[in-house]
């Protein structure tokens, strides 16, 4: 049996797509400018915070990183709303995104804290700097130098789980390819259109990033 695509039709609703796109890479912007925040404060604490936030945060940590996303994006829309917490799609996939990404940002920030040389800290203490300068001058653009790559990889994995909150009818990428096959039923091209159209925005976002991050966070 002779198989016959038909790409055209697929691509014919191109502004579908394009919003489905757009949406993708809003979501990414948003969780991963959110998330990179949220992970350094949360990795200082668990670095050099007291006990009590020590704990708090590595029970967060590891209840994130031990639960798939689409439950805790599921949790966030359909669950809060029992406790009179009501969000529209977009603001869960956003809270959602960036709790997933802030709990690995977390510990691959804390990872290249561990590797700061002692000998670095103690040369600050003696030029008098602050416990905040220390921090953000001298521990966090080298620590943040070291886990880059790997920090890279975790933001390009959760612009690739942002598929999954079309479940919760954000119109994001897969959204728009799901659609576009129950318009058309071109199931199969719709699918391999919306796959290359991620491993573009997965290869550009890692080249933004592998730019962005010598240049914005930990110099040259």
């Amino acid at each position: 049996m002779r198989i016959q695509l038909d790409f055209p039709a697929v691509l014919a609703e191109w502004p579908l797509l394009l919003t489905g796109v757009c949406w993708t890479i809003g979501l990414t912007a948003v969780a991963t400018v959110i998330g990179l925040v949220v992970g350094v404060a949360f990795a200082w604490s668990r670095a050099s915070g007291p006990a009590w936030l020590k704990l708090v945060v590595g029970s967060y940590v590891e209840l994130i990183r031990n639960t798939p996303f689409i439950v805790q994006l599921f949790f966030i829309f359909f669950g809060l709303p029992a406790a009179g917490v009501k969000l529209t799609p977009e603001t869960a996939a956003v809270i959602a995104m960036v709790i997933n990404l802030s709990a690995y940002a977390t510990e691959i920030i804390r990872s290249g804290i561990a590797a700061t040389p002692p000998g670095q800290i103690e040369a600050a203490q003696s030029l008098a700097m602050g416990r905040m300068q220390i921090f953000t001058r001298v521990v966090l653009p080298p620590a943040l130098a070291k886990v880059w790559t790997a920090m890279t990889g975790q933001i390009i994995i959760v612009m690739l789980g942002s598929a999954v909150c079309g479940q919760i009818s954000v119109p994001e990428l897969s959204y728009a390819a799901n659609l576009i096959q129950s318009r058309n039923f071109r199931s199969f091209e719709a699918s391999i259109v919306a796959t290359l159209v991620y491993l573009v925005l997965a290869i550009v976002l890692r080249r933004l990033l592998n730019w962005a991050g010598p240049r914005l966070l930990f110099g040259r």
